[in-house]
């Protein structure tokens, strides 16, 4: 099916969709979130290519098999001198040495240096036999018997003996002077990456300077995001009659992408429950979790149910439940397995309601596939700077700004906006959530709440 294994282990399964026993009970947030994590677990490991791996975690601690630098050289242009030849050396009475050879990068042949000889030397080039040190071009005449070098050098030889005549040297050098050392940066054998480390580019960057060209990671989940709704039209299309843009799978789709997954937007489809069938049937070759939006209530068009576990007999997709669970926004919820392997998240299709489910619950799953840690964002305790209100028994997660608190003092919260699900204009301006349990209808302002960051919003550094 997917060219990654969807082994999550052995944890049991979820209850199967069956909207009137999901009607028995209701959910809590945490009840909800921990079947999800009970199900989900990481992705089996891949070998990839490096610049394939970008992102992902490694599996294994990686050790260097060799020193880096593998070999002395120059970290100057210059000359490559014993230094006993250039003591007492300087702009009046020089040191003139013998030119015995071209050292450029890479050079495999090197002329050995004697007493009173040196090699015309590059950086990144091997140190010769019998050279102790580097003398930068700046400090000689350059071989052109004036008072100092031009500020660069001449083309090397391509003999590496090909070099000759005289150099002039104004200034003694110590003993490794202008020299990287064998194993300066790196050891033969020492740890350069932990396992579990994320590689960046400076990560990749290492384990292609240590001679690596794969590494064992732990993938990137791919998030297959599909909103649906006969409504919903493309961004940039004409909007008709009853029609709105489709906000949902872009928003979705990005939220994937930053929490770390290879996101895929499939965009919308109609209220049309074969169809959906069909399209969630052609996505799942390449899907290690499914995300809708819309199509979860108890609505005429709720095709998400339908598509998933048709009324007319047809095989259901896989083992879903749809749960109302006790939170605002976001009560109605989907979540299984199709195929027994793929985990489905069903989320409203309110766009603030799909957000904060993804960031509930879909963020957690897909860090938890990567192996990060932490699988959840960061809680804080912040002062609220305004009362609000909150239905009983439903945990509210209201939008929030929130200032860092300085001195180890706890920041302050401000609401944004309403508590329609469908005001997306705020919750572009928010970057937290603010907690309210489901035992609080009122809370006063200045009281310690629990906040829930996310990301920082663009050009914004109050986090």
């Amino acid at each position: 099916m997917s060219e990654h294994s969807h082994d999550h282990g052995t944890a049991a399964k979820p209850d199967p969709c069956d909207t009137d026993q999901g009607a028995e009970r209701s959910w809590s947030v945490d009840e909800h979130l921990d079947d999800i994590l009970r199900i989900v677990g990481p992705l089996p490991p891949l070998e990839l290519q490096l610049l394939e791996a970008q992102g992902c975690l490694t599996i294994d601690e990686i050790t260097a098999p060799g020193h880096l630098p593998p070999f002395d050289n120059s970290s100057m242009d210059g000359y490559a001198v014993r230094v006993a030849d250039l003591a007492g050396a300087t702009e009046e009475y020089p040191s003139v040495l013998t030119v015995v050879g071209d050292i450029a990068a890479g050079a495999a042949n090197l002329p050995v240096v004697g007493p009173g000889q040196c090699a015309r030397i590059m950086t990144g080039a091997p140190l010769p036999p019998g050279a102790e040190a580097v003398v930068p071009v700046e400090w000689t005449d350059g071989g052109s018997g004036e008072d100092r070098a031009a500020t660069t050098m001449a083309p090397l030889s391509s003999d590496p003996k090909g070099a000759s005549g005289e150099v002039r040297i104004f200034r003694a050098v110590d003993p490794g002077a202008f020299v990287r050392r064998m194993g300066d940066d790196i050891t033969a054998g020492q740890v350069v990456l932990a396992a579990g480390s994320r590689l960046g580019p400076a990560q990749i960057g290492l384990l292609a300077a240590i001679g690596q060209d794969s590494v064992r990671i732990r993938p990137r989940p791919r998030v297959v995001v599909l909103s649906t709704g006969s409504e919903l039209v493309q961004p940039g299309s004409k909007v008709g009659p009853g029609q709105i843009p489709d906000s949902n799978s872009f928003a979705l789709t990005a939220a994937a992408r930053e929490a770390g997954a290879i996101a895929y937007r499939v965009g919308g489809v109609p209220d049309d429950a074969a169809r959906l069938r069909e399209v969630i049937e052609d996505q799942l070759i390449r899907a290690d979790i499914i995300v809708t939006s819309g199509g979860v209530s108890v609505g005429a068009y709720d095709v998400v149910k339908e598509a998933l576990a048709p009324a007319d007999g047809t095989p259901p997709l896989g083992e879903i439940s749809f749960r109302k669970l006790r939170m605002q926004p976001g009560k109605p919820q989907g979540f299984g397995l199709l195929d027994g392997t793929v985990p489905l998240f069903a989320l409203p299709g309110n766009p603030v309601s799909a957000y904060l489910s993804f960031e509930l619950f879909v963020r957690p799953a897909i860090r938890a596939m990567m192996g990060v840690e932490p699988v959840h964002r960061t809680v804080v305790r912040a002062r609220l700077t305004e009362p609000l209100t909150s239905p009983q028994g439903r945990r509210q997660f209201a939008r929030g700004r929130h200032l860092a608190g300085h001195g180890g003092e706890p920041g302050s919260v401000s609401p944004v906006g309403g508590a329609g699900s469908h005001l997306v204009g705020p919750l572009a301006q928010a970057n937290a959530l603010i907690v309210v349990p489901e035992g609080d209808t009122a809370v006063a302002e200045g009281t310690l709440v629990d906040v829930v960051l996310l990301d920082p919003l663009p050009g914004d550094g109050t986090i």
